[in-house]
C-alpha cells in the first residue's frame, strides 16, 4: 500500500511533545551540563553529562508511569543517580536542586523551527497532543513555546486513567478525547515503540518523524525527516 493510501481517510492528528514539536534533548542536555558545572566546577567528564542525564530518564520516568514512584521522588532519584556517577557530593536537599535544574530547562525550551507552519497546515483536521510526560509541565511548554492555544488538548497518562504509551489504552483514549475512532486518526512522533508501532494495536495510523534521517522506517510506516513533510503526506 502507498503511503498516501495507508493515510487515507484521516480526521485528527495526534502529536508527540517532546523531541517532536519541542526541541526537549537539546533543553535537557544544556541544563543539566549547566547545573553540574554550578555544582562541581571543572568536573573532568563534563562531556558525559547529558547522555547520563539522558540514560537515566527514561527508566525512572517509566518507574512513575508505572505507579512504583511519585513524580517527585522519580526526580530525586535521578539527581542521585547521575551524582553517583560522577562521584560528587549529593546535595542536601534534593527536591530544591531539582528545582534549579528544571528553572534551566525551561530557560532553554523552544520550538523546531518546523513545528508552527507544521500546525497552521492541518487546518481541518481534528488535532491534540499525546505526551508522556507530567501534565502540568507538558501544558506549559506549549505555551511557553506558542503552540498552547494551536493543537487541542494535551493528553497525558495523568488524564488517560494512568495510561500512557506505549499502553493501547492511551491510544484509544486520546482518540476517544478527540471525539474520533482510533482508525481516524494519525499519530505523528520520534519514539518507534511509543509513537510509531504501538498505536498499530488499535487501528491508530503513525508517521515516524526521523529528524536525523539516518534510519530505515519501521516496515509499513511511513517517515518523514521534517514536519514539513506531513500535510502534503496526508492531504
Amino acid at each position: 500500500m502507498t503511503a498516501a493510501g495507508a493515510l487515507s481517510g484521516i480526521k485528527g492528528v495526534l502529536f508527540d511533545l517532546d523531541d517532536t514539536l519541542l526541541d526537549h534533548r537539546g533543553a535537557a542536555d544544556a541544563a543539566i551540563i549547566a547545573w553540574v558545572s554550578a555544582h562541581s566546577p571543572g568536573h573532568p567528564r563534563l562531556d558525559e553529562v547529558a547522555a547520563l542525564w539522558a540514560g537515566l530518564e527514561g527508566p525512572h520516568l517509566a518507574m512513575w508511569q508505572a505507579g512504583e514512584c511519585s513524580l517527585e521522588e522519580q526526580r530525586r532519584r535521578r539527581l542521585r543517580g547521575l551524582c553517583e556517577e560522577l562521584a560528587v557530593p549529593e546535595p542536601g536537599d534534593l527536591d530544591a536542586a531539582y528545582t534549579d535544574f528544571a528553572e534551566r530547562y525551561r530557560q532553554n525550551w523552544s520550538a523546531y523551527p518546523d513545528a508552527a507552519q507544521a500546525v497552521a497546515e492541518l487546518g481541518g483536521f481534528t488535532l491534540g497532543v499525546l505526551t508522556n510526560g507530567a501534565q502540568r509541565m507538558q501544558e506549559a511548554k506549549l505555551r511557553a513555546i506558542g503552540l498552547g492555544d494551536l493543537v487541542g488538548p494535551v493528553l497525558t497518562g495523568e488524564v488517560l486513567g494512568g495510561h500512557f504509551k506505549p499502553s493501547p489504552a492511551a491510544y484509544t483514549g486520546a482518540a476517544a478525547a478527540l471525539g474520533l475512532a482510533p482508525e481516524e486518526v494519525l499519530l505523528v512522533g520520534d519514539d518507534v515503540d511509543k509513537d510509531v508501532t504501538g498505536p498499530a494495536a488499535t487501528g491508530m495510523r503513525s508517521v515516524w518523524l526521523d529528524r536525523l534521517g539516518v534510519e530505515p522506517p519501521p516496515a509499513g510506516f511511513p517517515r518523514i525527516t521534517t514536519l514539513a513533510e506531513l500535510a502534503p503526506l496526508i492531504r
